[in-house]
């Protein structure tokens, strides 16, 4: 942004979810020269008026923030306590993951083969063999130009 711009934001709930950061935002840009455009009025910095509608929607902008995430954590409690949050099925059994680990471990197969022949990323593949071998990233190591290569 350049001394002159405007920023145009439609509420302020989309610029910030806590008025200290939507003061810090409306500060630097006050210090740039960008104007901010709320709603299609132009905040002034230096109007009273202006500073305490800034204020006034950025506390109820954070207040919605704190509720939904209120709200959220209690509705998540409440599945989990009902057997209902479980997250993410895995994309591969147990017995399939035993099964790539053992074939990695081989050395026959290459990742990428791996992961074709499960139908799976090659990301699935590092996973599981990080977590048979442990939290060491080295272990992963294991083709040519390392984890990470094409």
């Amino acid at each position: 942004m350049r001394s002159g711009d405007t920023v145009v934001v439609a509420k302020l709930d989309r610029l910030a979810r806590s008025l200290p950061d939507a003061r810090d935002i409306a500060d630097e840009l006050t210090r740039k020269g960008v104007a901010l455009s709320l709603g299609g009025s132009v905040y002034a910095p230096s109007d009273p008026v202006d500073r305490l509608l800034f204020n006034v929607l950025g506390m109820v902008a954070e207040f919605e923030s704190d509720l939904i995430r209120m709200r959220t954590r209690e509705g998540m409690a409440v599945a989990k306590a009902k057997g209902r949050l479980r997250g993410k099925k895995p994309k591969l059994s147990a017995a399939q993951e035993r099964h790539l680990v053992n074939l990695h471990r081989q050395g026959a197969h290459t990742t990428s083969e791996i992961a074709e022949l499960f139908g799976v990323a090659r990301s699935t593949v590092y996973r599981a063999i990080q977590r048979a071998d442990g939290p060491n990233p080295a272990t992963l190591d294991s083709e040519p130009g390392g984890a990470f290569a094409g």
